[in-house]
């Protein structure tokens, strides 16, 4: 009887020393809670999830802000001379040629058409003219704007512009015709440009931001 009491009163000690120890882990909890609920809590867009700073965000590399909008505005600059230029060469009237012509709506009968004319500089500049009408599309529109950049991008803003000039064609200009196929050898071109040198001119002028992690990881 006398060891069980002993055993208990031993036991009870142990758990009151255990307590003793545990107490000032849980008070340092509890006002690490409080702290943590005191801290003004951190902004969120609105996806909700929290904007990175500047360090998660990693370096630019690249020239600088000023360097790209000054490149920028200059691309756009040619853009709208190039804009002028492709006026005067699409919208200008050709009373001459008015029997000659009629509408295409049939994607390469046009080409097929180019292909077979038996002067084979004829065949060169009918494809390579409008192949080359679409070149600057695929060089400016990424320096322009970093949005614009990408393969079917590229292609869908080349499409929408000459689909508008080759209806204005068809419809207010005399001696002209719309043409399936002229925007689909502009859009070509545009596309080639892009290939070759618009996609590493726009990454040049606009850097894409790597992050922290990707930064970690390289390194």
């Amino acid at each position: 009887m006398t060891s069980r009491t002993g055993l208990r009163r031993v036991t009870i000690g142990w758990q009151r020393q255990e307590n003793e120890k545990q107490k000032p882990k849980d008070d340092e909890k509890q006002q690490q809670s409080d702290t943590e609920k005191q801290q003004p809590k951190p902004k969120r867009n609105a996806r909700g999830k929290q904007p990175r700073t500047d360090d998660e965000r990693g370096p630019q590399t690249g020239p600088g802000r000023w360097l790209r909008i000054g490149v920028s505005l200059l691309a756009l600059a040619a853009m709208v001379a190039f804009g002028a230029v492709l006026a005067r060469l699409t919208l200008q009237p050709s009373p001459a040629s008015e029997m000659l012509i009629h509408a295409n709506l049939r994607p390469g009968d046009s080409i097929r058409a180019y292909v077979e004319q038996p002067a084979f500089r004829d065949t060169v500049k009918q494809l390579g003219g409008n192949i080359l009408l679409g070149v600057p599309f695929g060089l400016l529109l990424p320096v322009v704007s970093p949005r614009t950049r990408g393969f079917v991008r590229v292609a869908l803003l080349t499409v929408a512009t000459m689909f508008l000039v080759e209806l204005i064609q068809g419809a207010l200009v005399t001696g002209r015709a719309f043409d399936v196929d002229d925007v689909l050898l502009n859009t070509t071109g545009a596309l080639l440009g892009y290939a070759l040198v618009g996609r590493r001119l726009g990454r040049a002028v606009h850097p894409p931001r790597r992050s922290r992690w990707w930064s970690r990881r390289r390194t």
